[in-house]
């Protein structure tokens, strides 16, 4: 079997997902019209086109321009069921998604608006396909601390629905020291925790987001590479990086996925996944980035495998799921080897 077949049908796994970063031209042009909002693109092709970035904040500047149409549970809802449609057709079959609460409670929408519609589509997917599915809940580390704060406290009544809280958005001048104090709230509620960290700041966010946000797993991390001791501490660690490729190359964190890190990422036995991060915006979902980076860096089926059985170690399922998922995949990959 070539390698893009197998990437197609192997079982898959995404830590690395933002549900705003999936909402596609056709369908934010969809939910505008239905709810009365003008954007300023006349036409899907139009507003395509724009999606060129030079860096990290003009993804950002566009990526919460789009968000506005989002005003009611049920455009929460589609948004969220079209990126599951995109699951079941690539065999993604589990998958763990962030949210952005504080952009959308920022235009006066209800918290509540929000986490119920995205909520509910977690809850059918499952039913419907099969696919399960985490919820984690980011900060937008651009805002302050007493903001999500509050992000916090409007959650209070839904922390059944939430696994684990997560740092997003401008990285650069906003470490992860910013939020020690709020993520040492959430864990005191029983959440995990996860952070943004060495994609466009240094290594040195990697060490903060480990020692002061007691992260589960690091967000990107490419530059953690840049410092020796690091790479140990994350081996000795288990400690996932969740590595998004078409999104490093769509904002200029590598110049030619070529020199992309990711196979040393392997190679030095890190716990590297690869996931689409903002895939209507970058230019794929999992298939895409699997395939793309196996051009690329020549990937072999064992280098697939591995990243794969990484994402199921990585996830938040407990034991048995794990299990079951890393079961399953290797009986995949021993039949198409």
């Amino acid at each position: 079997m070539e390698i893009t077949k197998f990437i197609k049908e192997i079982p898959k796994c995404e830590l690395h997902l933002h549900i705003e970063g999936s909402f596609e031209p056709e369908l934010m042009f969809k939910i505008a019209k239905r709810n009365n909002i003008e954007i300023p693109y006349e036409t899907v092709e139009e507003l395509k086109s724009a999606y060129q970035f030079n860096n990290l904040q003009e993804f950002l500047d566009i990526y919460y321009a789009g968000c506005k149409v989002l005003i009611h549970e049920q455009d929460f809802y589609d948004m969220t069921m079209a990126y599951f449609l995109k699951c079941k057709e690539q065999n993604v079959v589990h998958c763990e998604i962030m949210f952005d609460p504080q952009t959308h409670t920022a235009r006066g929408i209800s918290f509540d608006t929000v986490i119920n519609g995205i909520h509910r589509a977690l809850t059918d997917a499952e039913k419907k396909f099969g696919i399960t599915s985490k919820l984690i809940m980011s900060f937008l580390r651009h805002l302050s601390e007493e903001s999500a704060f509050e992000t916090l406290k409007s959650a209070q009544t839904h922390l059944d629905k939430i696994t684990a809280v997560g740092l997003d958005s401008s990285e650069v001048g906003n470490p992860p020291s910013k939020f020690e104090r709020v993520f040492a709230k959430a864990i005191s509620q029983g959440l995990r925790t996860v952070a943004h960290a060495g994609e466009e700041g240094s290594d040195q966010y990697v060490t903060e987001a480990l020692d002061l946000l007691q992260v589960s797993r690091i967000d990107h991390g490419n530059r953690a590479l840049e410092d020796d001791a690091l790479i140990r501490r994350l081996i000795r660690g288990e400690v996932p990086l969740t590595v998004c490729p078409l999104s490093n190359l769509k904002l200029c964190v590598v110049d030619d996925l070529r020199n992309h890190p990711l196979k040393k990422m392997l190679e030095l036995g890190l716990i590297a996944t690869v996931n689409s991060d903002d895939p209507a915006y970058f230019g794929g979902y999992m298939k895409e980035n699997l395939i793309a980076i196996a051009e690329a860096l020549e990937l072999t089926k064992k280098d697939i495998f591995q990243l794969t059985i990484n994402a199921f170690y990585g996830s938040f399922l407990d034991a048995k799921s794990k299990n079951k998922h890393i079961k399953n995949t290797r009986e995949f990959y021993n039949s198409h080897k």
